[in-house]
């Protein structure tokens, strides 16, 4: 079993970004994302930025892949689209389908998670226009991903988010301009200075949903990491980690740990508290319940 280091979903500095994927060329991770996937008007860094982060990291033996904007809204981004699927070198993970259409019958790619791949029907016409992997959708659980596993085509392999903030939405608007009350266009990159999003309280302190953007996500990371043994009986491939600042070496090594049997899953969860000081987390979905929901189990080491 693979993991994966999933594409950056906030809007980093460009030297925060480069000196992020350079350790990460040390990390324990065997594929790495790279691209601005949430808002086009992030332009910290350009395409040539990214392919030289992906130079450095291939020459560090990482798998690399090239993600695509979830939200194509202008023919400016759609150039930029394709580029990406012309780039000659990389695979792409498609987050929409203009990018399948482009990448059909002329690169192997990745259908990604914001793609509804919700039945076999969908993932046999995935794998028809190339698609090589899929990613599962983030809201659906246990029950499903195993139908569709034993019903997906051969040669398809399977990735999931087993941790990091689960993206519920996407919105032409900006929610954090519209948090400072001026307009999307008006913005000035206002998300820069939220490293980890904007948290979103209800009126009783509890953290609802996370703002990022043109993103809304979840208020707490989604974490499997007590379900990794499920997640291998059930034949996944791939185990994605979605970036985020302060701990992710730990957690990448944690994860490994768990995958490379050095620790179980059930030690991991107790652990990982100790890592993440102060954290919550969610994985209802994972258990068909509201995906704001945690049920773990505790262990005493």
């Amino acid at each position: 079993m693979k993991l994966s280091l999933g594409p950056l979903q906030y809007f980093w500095p460009k030297k925060k970004v480069t000196g992020f994927y350079k350790r990460a060329a040390d990390w324990p991770i065997d594929i790495v994302y790279l691209g601005e996937v949430v808002c086009a008007k992030r332009r910290e860094l350009k395409l040539d930025d990214w392919l030289q982060i992906a130079e450095h990291l291939n020459a560090a033996g990482k798998e690399v892949v090239l993600s695509t904007l979830i939200l194509i809204e202008a023919d400016s981004e759609l150039s930029q689209l394709q580029k990406i699927c012309d780039n000659g070198r990389y695979r792409v993970e498609a987050n929409d389908m203009s990018a399948v259409h482009l990448l059909d019958g002329k690169s192997r790619f990745v259908a990604g998670p914001h793609i509804n791949s919700y039945n076999a029907g969908t993932l046999n016409v995935l794998h028809s226009c190339g698609a090589v992997r899929w990613v599962m959708p983030f809201e659906l659980g246990q029950s499903t991903l195993q139908r569709l596993i034993t019903q997906k085509p051969d040669g398809l392999e399977t990735e999931v988010l087993v941790y990091g903030r689960l993206p519920l939405s996407f919105s032409a608007r900006c929610f954090t301009a519209r948090a400072d009350n001026v307009a999307k266009d008006q913005c000035e990159l206002r998300c820069i200075s939220d490293e980890n999003g904007l948290p979103l309280q209800t009126q009783e302190g509890e953290q609802l949903f996370t703002v990022n953007g043109v993103q809304v996500q979840s208020g707490v990371p989604c974490n499997l990491i007590g379900e990794i043994d499920t997640l291998m009986e059930m034949g996944v491939d791939v185990l994605r980690l979605s970036p985020e600042t302060g701990y992710m070496a730990g957690l990448v090594t944690l994860f490994r740990e768990v995958v490379d049997q050095q620790c179980s899953a059930a030690e991991a969860v107790a652990l990982l508290p100790k890592l993440i000081t102060e954290q919550k987390w969610c994985n209802g979905f994972w258990h068909e319940q509201p995906g704001m929901n945690w049920e773990h189990k505790l262990v005493q080491l």
